[in-house]
């Protein structure tokens, strides 16, 4: 009998495990169900929470502590890791939605100072390349608080502290609140900054940061309206105040109006509540996270040495066809003709744009509210159970 070849490369399951912990609770299922089988495990990441550990398992590095503000003014612990003249960060370790209790979680009052504390500390260890992800926040301020925190922690004249009070603010903001955001940003002049985006969304719009997230994060509907509004009222003040540094052309037409648009519609800039637009307004490039983790981790190679691929995350819904984990690993399995399977805690998402997305079938490892209850009560062990029928169904 010849033995499947199964390549195991799930994200992490929200805040209820860890991509590794995924992997290994799929590759021990599977190894139980098909001991003939060859089963490898490649935890993934998409630029959000676990980014950090799954680079440094794919590239080694130093890991430096660190310590941050929080998205409510608490310190929390972070990390930097080095690797040769790079940093890479983690902007959920700073801003994660894991971060703030249920009963505090309000995006129109938290903030992203702490990302702008733990890039700061990326570039205090000398590096000429910093790699932010991003994803998982509890944020939707545009970045501004992260703009704040970075010019505090560099000892700069910087923006003003009215972008350090939650995206519901911004909607007051004046060109007097932005004086120092020309030079903060040519400050970083002379280093690359990468910012690996979860989702490839733009800040503004239906799909944007605050229609599409801020529900999530805690925001009622006529708030997740004012972010809305406030977002788009500070992405033209910043925009202006950086003049023709990020002016594409001076035949544009309207020069503000095109840069105003190239920053908010560039895909990425509305991940992690806006902070890709944040950093965007530094000289950032944007990229996708679940990309740049890919090839890190060489899973074009891995793909084609296998026979089956199977992927997954907490809850497969439309984000997941803007960036994800489970939309990259499907694509490239095409281009290899490897069948790619999804294993998630909710299936949210129809047959049709599961086949228009290259994947050729998901399973849900609670489909009624009782079952998902009962799967986040012991999440390894159901999602173990469930990718053990899904085993006997795909191993010869």
């Amino acid at each position: 009998m010849h033995a499947v070849r199964v390549l195991i490369a799930p994200d992490s399951f929200g805040s209820s495990l860890t991509a590794a912990e995924a992997a290994q609770a799929i590759a021990g299922a599977w190894r139980s169900t098909a001991p003939h089988d060859e089963v490898t495990a490649c935890p993934l990441s998409d630029g959000g929470p676990g980014f950090v550990a799954t680079m440094h398992a794919a590239l080694g590095g130093e890991l430096i502590p660190v310590t941050v503000t929080s998205p409510v003014g608490v310190p929390v612990p972070a990390v930097v890791l080095l690797v040769g003249g790079t940093a890479y960060v983690e902007s959920a370790q700073a801003v994660g939605l894991a971060l703030v209790p249920a009963e505090l979680r309000d995006p129109t009052r938290t903030t992203s100072r702490g990302a702008g504390e733990l890039l700061a500390a990326a570039l205090g260890a000398g590096v000429r390349r910093v790699v932010v992800g991003l994803g998982g926040s509890a944020t939707n301020d545009a970045g501004a608080g992260a703009l704040v925190g970075l010019a505090r922690a560099l000892g700069l004249p910087g923006p003003a502290d009215v972008l350090d009070a939650g995206g519901g603010a911004l909607g007051a903001v004046t060109p007097d609140d932005l004086v120092g955001l020309r030079a903060l940003r040519d400050h970083l002049r002379g280093v690359e900054l990468v910012v690996a985006t979860d989702v490839d969304v733009p800040l503004l719009g239906l799909q944007g940061a605050s229609a599409g997230f801020a529900p999530q994060k805690g925001a009622t509907a006529e708030q997740a309206q004012d972010l809305e509004r406030s977002l788009g009222h500070f992405a033209h003040v910043a925009t202006a105040a950086l003049g023709d540094a990020v002016r594409p052309d001076l035949l544009a037409g309207s020069r503000a109006t095109s840069a105003v648009s190239r920053l908010t519609a560039a895909p990425g800039a509305g991940a992690a509540g806006g902070l890709g637009f944040g950093l965007a307004l530094l000289g950032a490039r944007l990229v996708p996270g679940s990309v740049l983790v890919a090839d890190a981790v060489g899973l074009d190679a891995l793909i084609a040495g296998h026979d089956v691929v199977v992927t997954g995350e907490g809850r497969f819904d439309w984000q997941s066809l803007h960036g994800k984990v489970a939309s990259e690993v499907a694509q490239r399995a095409l281009a290899h003709a490897v069948p790619t399977v999804v294993v998630a805690g909710q299936v949210l998402v129809g047959r049709r744009e599961l086949s228009a997305a290259g994947i050729t079938a998901a399973y849900a490892v609670g489909e009624s509210p009782e079952q998902v209850a009962a799967a986040l009560a012991d999440p390894a062990r159901s999602l173990a159970d469930r990718s053990a029928r899904v085993a006997r169904t795909w191993s010869r």
